[in-house]
């Protein structure tokens, strides 16, 4: 493994990891006031071009992280739609 690669998974790993917390939060509460719908649609669309991506160029730090942000931001983003839809009945 080359320097690059290694600061990449360092990278991944801290920033995909970032998200655990939130997730967990999000799934133990159910609680999703504070969460902005617009911008978990927009950062997980995102999330998942960027393992679109990955997946071309054949990076395997982008693709890792990106496969697992993608998971945990489109669980908040789920969680976020199934509550507040619930509420409103």
């Amino acid at each position: 493994m080359n320097l690059q690669d290694g600061l990449g998974y360092i990278a991944a790993t801290l920033t995909t990891a970032s998200f655990v917390p939130q997730a967990w939060l999000t799934l133990r509460t159910r609680n999703v006031a504070g969460i902005s719908l617009g911008m978990y649609s927009a950062f997980t669309l995102g999330v998942l071009l960027w393992l679109l991506y990955g997946i071309a160029i054949g990076e395997w730090p982008i693709i890792i992280a990106n496969a697992f942000t993608t998971a945990l931001a489109a669980t908040i983003l789920v969680t976020k739609i199934v509550v507040e839809r619930s509420n409103r009945r």
